[in-house]
């Protein structure tokens, strides 16, 4: 797995645990934790923590593909 990879792995897991989980606890407690929250306060809307996650979710697909190809098995 070359830094690319390692990049792709760990930058989509951010956003996505940041995106959606911010989401989450906005939406059950009526607040934002991390990077998202702090956006948030800076006066981004609140989709934005949906398309964060969202993004995440994508960069997270492609990394499971890329290694996939990576071990043969696509």
């Amino acid at each position: 797995m070359n830094n690319a990879q390692k990049a792709r792995w760990i930058v989509g897991t951010l956003l996505f645990v940041q995106g959606f989980g911010s989401a989450v606890t906005d939406a059950l407690w009526n607040t934002t934790f991390g990077v998202a929250g702090l956006l948030r306060a800076a006066g981004l809307p609140g989709w934005f923590d949906y398309v964060a996650g969202t993004v995440g979710a994508i960069l997270l697909i492609w990394a499971l593909t890329r290694t996939s190809r990576a071990n043969g098995r696509a």
